[in-house]
């Protein structure tokens, strides 16, 4: 099930232009390749009663479980303050994200905008633009609840899987 809904993200993201990186597109997607091989490993284990294949498959399964766990606590446990560092510094390192950031959140500049530079929004016609860093906050405390809740619920729902 999870394996589907990443594969079926990612295809929708790129879809709808929503995601213009085609390595992040494709590293989820193939995070989703692999869980859903795992999981027919499992599945053809447990038809055929098959106990090496079963070990296996409960070893990545408890690899997968404390990669996921880590991954959730991780994105819970990220406060304001980290998060702004961690915004400001993939804001300065990747121009096309920043070209996409401002254009779909109609935004210029991370905390100030300077005329001199340029921006991909509309409101630069208007010269009325807010700066891009308190919408991507606001986005990203919102949007890392959401991923870490989630990622805490499927990682729990695999090791009710072993029970």
């Amino acid at each position: 099930l999870v394996s589907l809904l990443l594969i079926g993200i990612a295809a929708w993201g790129i879809g709808f232009g929503l995601i213009s990186s085609f390595r992040v597109v494709g590293v989820v997607i193939a995070v989703g390749v692999f869980l859903f091989f795992i999981a027919f490993v499992g599945l053809i284990g447990a038809v055929k009663h098959h106990q090496v294949l079963l070990f296996f498959y409960m070893i990545i399964l408890l690899l997968v479980f404390i990669v996921q766990f880590s991954v959730s606590c991780a994105c819970l446990a990220l406060n304001e303050e980290q998060q702004s560092e961690l915004l400001e510094v993939g804001w300065s390192n990747t121009n096309s994200a920043r070209t996409d950031i401002e254009r779909n959140l109609n935004c210029c500049g991370f905390r100030v905008f300077y005329p001199n530079e340029t921006c991909a929004a509309d409101c630069l016609r208007t010269l009325h633009c807010r700066p891009c860093a308190p919408i991507m906050e606001e986005y990203s405390g919102m949007v890392l609840r959401f991923v870490g809740g989630i990622g805490l619920f499927f990682s729990f729902t695999e090791v009710s899987g072993w029970l």
